[in-house]
């Protein structure tokens, strides 16, 4: 038997509502988000802020002393892109509760997003770099940063 309009009509209003509020967290949340990523030679940290910007970039034991500007540019370019990275595959995991349909109103489809056109193919590539550096013994001057590089 079908539920009567004004009782669907409130389930949706009572999700809408719950899917407002959700959005707001998110938003929030993701406007004070950032990531940090390290170089490959662990001789450059860099900070990516909300909306991918580069927010920070750090030289780390001095390493780019040694560098010369090719190695040096590389290894910037080289952590910013992992730290973009991270960052917009945070920001589709705070969204992708949004692309699903409802459970509770089978109206409410949930919004499609291409990521890979709003971010890029490498969004959506497996993550098996980082977790493969991350799980090989760090030196212990790792002990002083946090899992993803950050203080």
């Amino acid at each position: 038997m079908t539920e009567p309009l004004e009782k669907r009509l409130e389930k949706a209003m009572a999700e809408l509502q719950s899917a407002q509020e959700a959005v707001a967290r998110t938003e929030h949340e993701l406007r004070t988000a950032s990531f940090a990523a390290l170089s490959s030679d662990r001789a450059v940290r860099a900070t990516a802020g909300p909306q991918g910007e580069l927010t920070g970039i750090d030289f780390l034991e001095n390493k780019y002393r040694d560098m010369s500007p090719q190695e040096l540019a590389a290894s910037v370019l080289e952590a910013a892109n992992a730290a973009r990275l991270k960052m917009n595959r945070h920001v589709m995991k705070a969204m992708a509760p949004f692309t699903q349909p409802s459970s509770n109103v089978p109206e409410l489809k949930g919004f499609e997003m291409d990521w890979e056109r709003i971010f890029g193919p490498e969004v959506l590539r497996e993550d098996d770099g980082d977790t493969a550096r991350d799980a090989q013994a760090a030196p212990a001057w790792r002990d002083a940063i946090g899992e993803e590089g950050e203080d």
